[in-house]
């Protein structure tokens, strides 16, 4: 089935002609004579930027009249070091119209299509600091620390464009007590909760909440920090150690039905949804083990019903998007919704300031629309005028390898086989200087893509590109998409249900 798709309302799919890629130009220059040879001044870069991007207003100040933007000669530089940027880096080299990436830090699988730079992610001033130097059109946020630490307002206030919230906007993941407020000032649906800062009012929180309970960690965890458990004593146990190091403590009500992720991007008004995905936290085959950063996803979601993009849009990530903006802290770049498909309808689970890992590997496999430009009509708060996203038909599976001991303390430094293999993202790699080879250097080493004309052909093919790769001690689920692919995924009401 060739051709590509076009996604307006939830459920109606049009074609439109195939459209080839093209590689991207590489710069050619080392990382230190560009950064030795800038001449321009700061304002010059600037205004170079905005020419390039081709944003400009006419009618004087009114800015509500707007010339289209046209990308020429773009650079971009990408902000993480995981398999999400390996994705989002390689959905962009395929744009004609980028012409050099740029990724800091970067890994060993990102190296071969852009150009590496060390930097700290939790140094906002660094990061502008580089945008400036490398001559950056757009700068593009992949992880959460960075935003939560305030490097997209550096990074504006240098004057380049950029994909990715304000500090207080991503507050939205950076605090679970800060998102539930929105949410409830917002009427978004979303589970009772209530935060606890203080052990001795723990148990006591406690006996409101379950049996089942959920515990979360208020702050960052990397996905880790949430415990869902039958046993009191294990709930208790989970909070008194957060509250222990420190963190406060959110105690949610159980959501029942399979969860959902939808990615949107959002420059402070429009909303424009991506293909909704599953991701799957637990470390091992049927939600065994403890919750880890993900360990695989899927999209679309065929079980999903009809029109749950638009309910979920309309419902949850509008309203939150007026509110923050009502709030002064308007939202521009990646909203994330995590769902629970419960028998009253979306609620939700968790927000996100970034495009989730793994999901991001599995829906950029499948996006036909040029990624640059709709990154920068996000920058450059144009997304009302842009495209609708098209989609490839079919379906995308990710599989993420991880190193042994994960999610504890991981194995590194194993030479890695394969990891230029088809569909092969890297996540936690790094390159030996020795002799080049590629080693494990994080708890989630690769990310392994592919497409097929529905979901079992997907994880076929997945799981083919899987057995390709060689990492000694490493570990992955085989059970990724698979109750999804055999029609074993329902709601509430509709039947059994399940998570996965």
């Amino acid at each position: 089935m060739g051709g590509r798709v076009r996604a307006g309302k939830a459920g109606c799919i049009t074609r439109t002609p195939e459209r080839g890629g093209h590689p991207v130009k590489r710069a050619g220059k080392s990382i230190r004579t560009i950064l030795d040879h800038v001449g321009e001044t700061r304002d010059d870069i600037v205004m170079n930027n905005r020419d390039r991007l081709g944003h400009r207003s006419v009618g004087g100040e009114d800015s509500s009249v707007r010339r289209s933007f046209t990308l020429r000669g773009v650079r971009i530089l990408v902000i993480g070091a995981g398999g999400r940027e390996h994705a989002i880096l390689r959905a962009l080299s395929r744009d004609p119209e980028v012409t050099a990436l740029a990724c800091a830090p970067g890994n060993a699988g990102t190296a071969m299509i852009a150009e590496s730079y060390s930097v700290d992610v939790a140094a906002p001033d660094e990061m502008a600091e580089l945008a400036l130097k490398w001559r950056a059109d757009l700068v593009v946020f992949g992880p959460e620390t960075p935003l939560v630490a305030g490097a997209a307002d550096a990074v504006r206030a240098a004057g380049v464009p950029c994909f990715g919230p304000s500090k207080a906007a991503a507050r939205i993941e950076g605090s679970k007590a800060f998102a539930k407020d929105v949410m409830l000032s917002a009427g978004v649906p979303t589970a009772h909760s209530e935060t606890v800062d203080n052990p001795a009012k723990l148990d006591a929180a406690l006996v409101n909440f379950g049996p089942t309970w959920v515990v979360k960690d208020d702050g960052l965890a990397g996905g880790k920090g949430v415990l869902v458990t039958s046993d009191f004593d294990a709930a208790r146990a989970h909070a008194l150690k957060l509250l222990e190091d420190g963190h406060p403590v959110l105690l949610e009500s159980f959501l029942d039905g399979p969860e959902a992720s939808l990615l949107c991007l959002v420059d402070g008004t429009t909303v424009r949804p991506l293909l909704p995905a599953q991701d799957f936290k637990r470390v091992g085959d049927g939600d065994a083990g403890p919750n880890t950063g993900g360990m695989g996803a899927y999209a679309p979601l065929p079980w999903a019903p009809e029109g749950m993009v638009d309910e979920v849009v309309e419902t949850v990530v509008r309203p939150t998007v007026e509110e923050l903006a009502r709030r002064g802290t308007p939202y521009s770049g990646l909203l994330y919704a995590g769902l629970a498909l419960t028998s009253d309808g979306p609620q939700v689970i968790e927000f996100n300031c970034r495009f989730g890992d793994p999901e991001t590997q599995a829906v950029l496999a499948m996006l036909r629309t040029p990624l640059a430009s709709l990154l920068t009509a996000v920058a450059n708060g144009e997304l009302a005028e842009a495209p609708e996203p098209e989609w490839e038909p079919g379906a995308a599976v990710t599989v993420i390898l991880a190193a042994e001991g994960y999610p504890g303390r991981p194995r590194t430094d194993d030479v890695i086989g394969g990891s230029d293999g088809p569909g092969v993202l890297h996540s936690g790699t790094r390159r030996r200087e020795t002799d080049g080879a590629v080693l494990s250097a994080g708890g989630r080493v690769l990310s392994v893509v592919a497409t097929g004309h529905d979901l079992e052909s997907a994880r076929q093919e997945v799981y083919r590109r899987v057995d390709g790769v060689h990492l000694p001690g490493a570990h992955y689920r085989t059970d990724i998409a698979a109750r999804a692919a055999r029609g074993e995924v329902a709601l509430p009401g509709d039947g059994d249900f399940a998570r996965s």
